[in-house]
């Protein structure tokens, strides 16, 4: 199991990512969370609202869950990063019997 950090400009947006992702069979669950992002972007420090997807899929997932992403995602260089997780034995296989 990994979990996917993706950050986004509003919640809308992460809805939308977060939906799109569960309605295609991508990732099982999403969770969403307001964060504070302080990062460099053209030449500026930047201090921002954002909020953050995380969600829930398999390693074999990842390349495509990342094309997605980018087709609906509004940044020019969107973050989509994967992190290796692991779980409880049940969770994990609720997560596998979710993504087809």
């Amino acid at each position: 199991m990994i979990m996917l950090y993706i950050p986004c400009k509003n919640n809308a947006e992460a809805n939308k990512i977060a939906k799109h992702l569960l309605r295609k069979r991508l990732i099982a669950c999403a969770n969403i969370f307001p964060i504070k992002s302080i990062y460099r972007w053209k030449k500026k420090i930047v201090n921002d609202k954002e909020i953050v997807v995380i969600a829930k899929t398999l390693k074999g997932k990842f390349n495509t869950v990342k094309k997605e992403v980018k087709k609906i995602h509004s940044y020019e260089t969107p973050c989509i990063a994967m992190i290796d997780s692991r779980a409880n034995r049940d969770f994990e296989k609720w997560v596998k019997g979710e993504i087809k």
